[in-house]
């Protein structure tokens, strides 16, 4: 039986990489994004490639009262959901964030507590089928604060930590819930960034979580070696770490 998977921002460069990949093994889709016009293309793309069928509704996360209709969709959709990714996040201008708190709510918003109230919504529609995953991209960048992006890492922290928790509560209900973490990767949103050899392709991240949920695996560094540079930043003592700019 073909995988039915919901995806929140699924005109997220990573969340179209994951697609295709699980388009061409005949999988259903229910996609979510804030740009109806950017979701039909994706759901286009996903339908010549392969997929056994693709709805779509747009979404703004940031809409609280917005997200229980769009899972209800999805559900209705669906039938079942073996697969919920999310995908949705900003990329925040850390001095604006400094400069603006009103701006710094927002961006936490859009990446930490968006996604904790949609990791809170799903947790018991997958509880009371007794199957599926819940992905959910946190980043490195939440594994310790660092001065050239602390707003975005603290809201990626809170993900991490949130998904933490649910994991524990949900391992024995049949429930897997991924944290992914990636380090650089080349998207349109950090194309104004200098590429360098720690950087990925979405492609490449996407392999690594289609692997690590058919694995169930519950974190996952993509790639991998970012376990151990990020081992080393973790451990940085304090008193150093204070000197440094990372």
């Amino acid at each position: 039986m073909s995988k039915a998977i919901l995806i929140v921002g699924a005109a997220s460069a990573i969340a179209q990489a994951y697609a295709r990949r699980e388009a061409a093994q005949g999988a259903r889709f229910f996609l979510l994004a804030r740009d109806p016009a950017k979701l039909e293309l994706v759901a286009a793309d996903l339908r010549v490639r392969g997929a056994g069928a693709v709805d779509t509704a747009p979404l703004d996360v940031l809409e609280d009262a917005a997200h229980d209709d769009a899972l209800a969709a999805a559900r209705a959709a669906l039938g079942r959901i073996d697969v919920a990714l999310l995908a949705h996040g900003t990329l925040p201008d850390q001095a604006r964030c400094e400069a603006s708190p009103a701006y710094a709510r927002e961006q936490f918003d859009a990446n930490g507590s968006a996604t904790l109230a949609l990791m809170g919504r799903l947790a018991p529609i997958l509880q009371a089928q007794g199957l599926g995953t819940l992905a959910v991209i946190s980043s490195v960048a939440g594994d310790r604060g660092r001065a050239s992006n602390y707003l975005y890492g603290s809201a990626k922290a809170a993900v991490t930590a949130y998904a933490s928790g649910l994991r524990q509560r949900l391992g024995r209900s049949g429930v897997n819930v991924l944290t992914i973490k990636p380090g650089f990767v080349d998207t349109p949103m950090t194309a104004q960034f200098k590429k360098g050899p720690l950087w990925a392709s979405p492609d490449q991240v996407a392999s690594g979580i289609q692997r690590a949920i058919d694995r169930r695996r519950g974190e996952v560094y993509l790639p991998g070696f970012w376990w151990a540079i990020m081992f080393v930043i973790r451990h940085v003592p304090e008193a150093l770490f204070r000197r440094i700019r990372l």
